[in-house]
């Protein structure tokens, strides 16, 4: 059999499973109250990686102290670092506790860490044949990568991983796995805290090893290096690169005591482990050992609701938890399964949907003073309308307050999302209901309506937690005040639907069809040849082989054919831009013309588009079963998709608001900038005022169209945290210029680079960064060593207070909009929401009074130190109205 071995990082792991569910510490205590969010974590990766895996033989190796013969070399190595939370450490032993149970074997060696036991281990195992898998959530280790050896770092959470061999150490870095460590010495580490050769970073060391092979290489050669300031840090650096190599080196021989035969994985004691896991408060995990009932070990009592007992739902005079089981996503034609109402314990369960057109159910729902309390509110308003009944007064709905809590904690599954709040008394609908083809409602009716009867008691129990942590937090303004009146809206926007002519879009689909049939045979007669045009092999062959056009990109299947190469390679030859056109017809053919012509609905000839409320992690809304909101523009045919989105009256028409510049004018209100805000009081463009001044131009008239591209450039790839080369990539420049770009950006708005500085550091302080409305969007990797993680993290808490600032100002517009619509006693309906944009049908009538009412209302939605502004438009179709 196979040798397979698997090496874990213990440390490195667990840290990174205690900050993966830090901002969940205070749901992760057991009975005695210890935290248990990392031992919880662990054992998720090692499930994950025991089943990727399958090893024979298992070790997880932890460091032994503070002090090892790195510390010895180097008094300051790993100084600095943040004193280890208590609450972590308090955690250890069990984690080490949990091994035991597991049957895996853990291992420490005084003066050395946990890298050298496994660059020891992994050499062994290299040297007998063995196949080894290293988990760690450290990039050093992947040094250690050989033709036996993978390296499996954590890249989010600690279940989603990043597979080093060496051929991704070449593609990645262009570097050897053993390079890494000259690399390190070059470069040295602020991670761990040891200098390397004074201004030397990754992109210069790694163009000195490509050139030089080694550190060594570098100094035989220095002397014949022309005379530079790099140079001079070399020479000057010598020791430091010397040693920094050294502490970056991996121990390939440490002194270990335990060997290869020592190291069998034959599975948990599954007593044991369960014990550990009762003890530990982890109800899912004991559930996946099988060692009991399949249902949760607390009991659950429900009635049947039937029409004879129907008069004791009149107990419930101020609250009722209430779900309505549609087995489907897609609300809008999903079946009905059954339904749950209840409070307090006494829980009432049944398939028959009829029963709730019944009086005492039907003016409980409708109640406008009776509490609900729900998962969910959207869905469930937009199903009970289909079935003719009012649902009012929702107070608590499970899952906009679980997302606003954690927007990166976002499950639809109310069992998961019980579990990750600590409630472990539910189990999934996948696990009740089955998935893929084989999910259905069970027959059974005592498991179907414990399950339900579980629903509503998970929904009661963390109703109080939940709502102190939003509190807490400074959330309820934010939950009571626009997410939960948001979910009104959407379900009346989504329940008014949108016209489509169906057969403007079969037209359009006949058209497409021809041109597409025309620009195949073009391509083909510029390949020479038939071949298949969507299969990238194919088309890499024609393009790189047969027409010898410069390979840009390769992939680990041959040539790259992205749309990002063909883009590069359009200017080399007309077959480049033909492919372009083909695929982007293509997919606005079948997504936006099929796509849309089978989501029509049959009895109203309508779309009734899914909002997601709570998916993005910014706060913006998505659309779903179909997207309305990625109809391409940049296209002429994506644009004439429009034209098939119709008023549902005759004499009715399209019309459209939406903000101009919204992000920006955020970026000029947080960052206090006077410069920038100077811009939007005066009225003045502001990708033309921000090219005057980074170009240093007198007036308008010199921005050339080209110039003021570059400027918009800037202006929003600066809200993205946009790098030198990200820019350089994005309007074809060097990099050099694009850095120049950035930084005369900086210096002419020193309140944004003052804001961005700020914001990091906020965020590594507290974990997480907030938009205007105290939304909260946690950034676990704002901390980590890894310099991607880092920068990505840094990235994104400079743009989320933007954009999720922008996203809470449009939602405000937009339920003020619908009471707006109301109080005027308008006919006009909002139907849809594109990002910036409000899409309204309305009589031709009272188009003159939108045209005022809409700015106004949007205008006017959060007072800003810089104006909002909103153009309109209307026509007789959604493209008309542009």
């Amino acid at each position: 059999m196979a040798k397979k071995l698997l090496l874990i990082d213990g440390n490195s792991v667990a840290f990174r499973a205690f900050f993966a569910l830090h901002n969940q510490l205070d749901r992760f205590v057991n009975a005695d109250g210890l935290h248990t969010n990392a031992i919880y974590g662990f054992n998720t990766m090692l499930d994950h990686m025991i089943k990727a895996v399958k090893p024979t033989d298992m070790l997880v190796a932890f460091d032994a102290g503070k002090t090892t013969f790195r510390t010895a070399m180097f008094d300051d190595y790993k100084g600095g670092r943040a004193k280890t939370p208590g609450e972590f450490g308090e955690q250890m032993p069990y984690i080490k506790k949990l091994l035991d149970a597991y049957g895996i074997q853990h291992y420490e060696l005084k003066d050395y860490e946990a890298d050298d036991i496994i660059g020891t281990l992994a050499k062994q195992a290299d040297e007998a044949g063995y196949t080894t898998t290293i988990v760690t959530g450290d990039r050093d280790l992947t040094q250690l990568t050989t033709d036996r050896t993978t390296v499996a770092v954590t890249v989010k959470g600690v279940s989603e991983v990043e597979r080093y061999t060496p051929e991704h150490v070449q593609e990645k870095l262009g570097i050897t796995p053993t390079q890494i460590i000259d690399m390190k010495g070059l470069t040295g580490d602020t991670s761990d805290n040891y200098p390397g050769v004074t201004k030397v970073g990754e992109k210069t060391a790694l163009k000195l090893l490509k050139e030089y092979g080694s550190i060594e290489g570098v100094y035989e050669n220095i002397d014949g290096m022309k005379k530079s300031k790099m140079k001079e840090h070399l020479i000057e650096d010598h020791e430091l690169a010397t040693r920094a190599k050294v502490l970056a080196t991996i121990k390939r021989d440490a002194p270990i005591k335990v060997g290869l035969a020592d190291l069998p994985y034959e599975g948990p004691n599954v007593e044991t482990l369960a014990e550990f896991y009762q003890e530990m408060d982890f109800q899912s995990f004991l559930k996946k050992l099988n060692v009991g009932p399949a249902e949760p070990a607390t009991p659950i009592d429900y009635t049947v609701l039937t029409k004879d007992n129907l008069a004791e739902l009149d107990q419930f005079k101020t609250a009722v938890e209430f779900y309505l089981e549609m087995p489907t996503a897609n609300y809008h034609v999903s079946a009905f399964a059954g339904f749950a109402i209840g409070h307090d314990g006494h829980w009432y369960i049944s398939r028959n949907m009829d029963l709730l057109q019944e009086p005492a159910l039907k003016d409980l729902l409708a109640s406008t003073t009776v509490q609900k309390n729900v998962f969910d509110m959207k869905r469930t308003i937009v199903g009970l309308h289909r079935l003719g009944l009012e649902f009012h007064a929702v107070d608590f709905d499970l899952l906009l307050v679980s997302y606003l809590l954690d927007t990166n904690d976002n499950s639809n599954d109310l069992g998961n999302l019980a579990e990750q709040h600590g409630y472990m008394d539910l189990p999934t609908d996948e696990t009740i209901y089955g998935k893929g083809v084989k999910r259905a409602i069970p027959d059974d009716d005592t498991v179907f309506f414990s399950h339900l009867a579980r629903k509503l008691a998970a929904i009661a129990a963390l109703q109080p937690t939940l709502l102190k942590e939003l509190d807490e937090n400074e959330q309820t303004p934010l939950y009571h005040d626009i997410e939960k009146p948001m979910a009104l809206v959407l379900a009346q926007m989504e329940m008014a639907g949108i016209k489509v002519d169906a057969s403007r879009l079969q037209a359009m689909g006949s058209q497409f069809k021809e041109r597409l049939s025309e620009i195949e045979q073009t391509i083909y007669q510029e390949a020479g040849h038939e071949f298949n045009i969507n299969s990238p092999k194919q088309l890499g062959q024609i393009l790189f082989e047969e027409m010898k056009l410069p390979v840009i990109k390769k992939t680990k299947t041959g040539y790259s054919t992205a749309v990002d190469v063909l883009e590069k390679l359009a200017p080399e030859a007309p077959i480049v831009a033909n492919i372009l056109q083909y695929r982007q017809i293509s997919k606005i053919q079948s997504t936006y013309v099929e796509g849309l012509l089978d989501a029509i609905h049959s009895t109203d000839q309508k779309v009734h588009t899914r909002y997601l409320q709570t998916l993005t992690q910014t706060g913006r809304l998505s659309s779903v079963d179909p997207n309305l909101q990625n109809i391409p523009v940049r296209l002429e045919e994506g644009r004439r998709i429009r034209q098939a989105f119709v008023p549902s009256h005759d004499d009715w028409q399209i019309f459209s608001s939406d903000y101009s510049q919204i992000e920006l004018r955020v970026l000029a209100h947080i960052t206090h900038d006077e410069n920038l805000q100077a811009a939007f009081k005066e009225g003045d463009d502001i990708h033309t005022a921000t090219a005057m001044r980074i170009f240093n131009l007198a007036s308008p008239e010199d921005v050339t169209p080209n110039i003021r591209r570059q400027a918009k450039a800037v202006n929003f790839g600066i809200v993205y945290g946009i790098s030198d080369y990200g820019l350089s990539q994005n309007i074809g420049i060097t990099r050099k210029q694009a850095k120049q770009f950035i930084d005369a950006y900086f210096q002419e708005y020193p309140g944004v680079k003052q804001y961005m500085t700020d914001i990091v550091k906020q965020a590594r302080d507290q974990g997480y960064v907030e938009t205007i409305s105290h939304r909260r969007r946690y950034l676990p990797d704002i901390n980590a060593r890894g310099f991607n993680q880092r920068s990505f993290a840094e990235r994104t808490a400079m743009n989320t207070p933007i954009q999720g600032s922008a996203a809470d100002i449009i939602k405000i517009a937009m339920i003020q909009m619908q009471q707006a619509l109301k109080d005027a006693g308008l006919k006009a309906t909002m139907l849809l929401q594109v990002h910036d944009e409000l899409i309204f049908e309305a009589p031709a009538s009272e188009i003159p009074t939108l045209e005022k009412l809409v700015p106004s209302v949007m205008d006017s939605a959060i007072e800003l130190e810089v104006p909002l502004k909103v153009e309109s438009h209307f026509g007789n179709t959604w493209y008309d109205a542009k």
